[in-house]
């Protein structure tokens, strides 16, 4: 793929993780550029992105003023490669959970389609080092919004994903509240709402080696609360076309 492509890494605390994340991206795909978002992080991560980003001309940096959720990072992430002009924008995790060297299968499928997914629960997807109680809350949560948002793909809350820089238009980035956990359900949710292709292809997810997991139970809660009511919100939607389907008058 020859579109110009940016992957945003979002970072909070990820000291010790970033170095070998941005080394294997180099490495794996030396045509693709890098933007760290960091949220002020109290250990140094924005430090050392800038000391990357010197060294390298393709490692870019924006400093944030404040935690303020994955999804805020990654939504000023967005707008700044659209501002800059990449044809292809990345969602990819700082701690070495989504493997670099998998990028390549991400990009491959927006050749055919507006919008790639990175999946853990497509058939040769899976997770490394995972207690099982990790597995069936990720898994649980997906089937949950599956149903709930009639979403045909597999694994809706991973966050291993490639986009068209015309999918995020289309998606209509304004509209999207949601942050952490919710964050990759509610881009996905709006992504089928305005029929873009969207291809799963397979990875492997490996628990952060560094630093600690930022999930926490309140999070997945507050998920689990938006996509009710916007699954509630898609019945009366639905409800509302066929009525007025079905009160217009026919014609002969």
């Amino acid at each position: 793929m020859s579109d110009r492509t940016v992957v945003v890494l979002p970072t909070y605390n990820e000291k010790e993780s970033l170095s070998d994340t941005i080394e294997r991206i180099v490495t794996s795909a030396s045509h693709v550029d890098i933007l760290v978002v960091d949220d002020n992080s109290p250990d140094g991560t924005g430090q050392l992105a800038d000391r990357l980003a010197l060294a390298n001309p393709r490692i870019h940096v924006l400093h944030r003023a404040q935690k303020a959720g994955l999804g805020a990072a990654y939504l000023e992430g967005f707008a700044w490669a659209r501002d800059v002009g990449y044809d292809v924008i990345v969602e990819c995790d700082a701690d070495g959970s989504h493997h670099p060297e998998e990028l390549h299968r991400l990009l491959e499928a927006l050749d055919n389609h507006d919008m790639a997914i990175g999946s853990r629960w497509v058939f040769g997807g899976s997770v490394v080092n995972w207690p099982r109680s990790r597995e069936l809350l990720s898994r649980g949560g997906s089937a949950y919004a599956r149903v709930l948002l009639r979403l045909p793909q597999r694994d809706v809350t991973g966050g291993y994903r490639a986009f068209r820089a015309s999918a995020l238009v289309a998606i209509g980035l304004d509209n999207v509240t949601s942050q952490g956990y919710c964050f990759q359900i509610e881009m996905l949710w709006r992504a089928n709402r305005a029929g873009l292709r969207i291809a799963e292809v397979p990875i492997t997810f490996t628990e952060r080696r560094w630093g600690v997991s930022k999930m926490r139970g309140m999070i997945v809660i507050e998920a689990m609360a938006r996509v009710t009511v916007w699954g509630v919100r898609t019945i009366f939607e639905k409800q509302s076309v066929a009525v007025a389907s079905s009160s217009e008058p026919s014609r002969v």
